[in-house]
């Protein structure tokens, strides 16, 4: 049964310098430890990555082919990514079993309060037998 975290925050709030320093201290620890970055707009990751939603969706492509802004395209990827959550799933499956998870989630506050898809996706992941924990904001 894999475990993890969930890191949650407004944009700038550090979850992304967090997630990086989780990985430095589990890598010193010589402890197994693999980041998820579900942000589709962030290109600069401080951290190895070991999932990106950017493998399956990114920003700037919705945002091309759709016209749309960067929230408009911003919620279109999450719920992209929602829809294709057996890929998800699948690239978990592909992390050793003892491996710690932190995803590292997108900042937009719409995203954790009014709107539904990373709460699906949190749940699905239970359902999957992942054990997290929420660090940030409460959802």
């Amino acid at each position: 049964m894999p475990f993890g975290e969930i890191v949650i925050g407004a944009p700038g709030a550090g979850k992304s310098t967090y997630a990086h320093g989780k990985y430095q201290l589990f890598s010193a620890l010589e402890r197994p430890i693999a980041i998820v970055n579900l942000d589709p707009a962030n290109e600069s990751l401080p951290y190895p990555c070991a999932i990106s939603i950017s493998s399956l969706i990114t920003l700037q492509e919705v945002m091309q082919e759709f016209g749309l802004g960067p929230n408009g395209a911003m919620l279109y990827c999450i719920e992209y990514l929602e829809a294709n959550f057996l890929w998800l799933v699948e690239e978990l499956g592909r992390l050793h079993p003892d491996t710690w998870v932190v995803f590292d989630l997108p900042g937009q506050v719409e995203l954790s309060t009014n709107h539904e898809s990373l709460k699906n996706m949190i749940v699905k992941l239970g359902k999957h037998d992942y054990r997290v924990a929420r660090c940030g904001q409460s959802m």
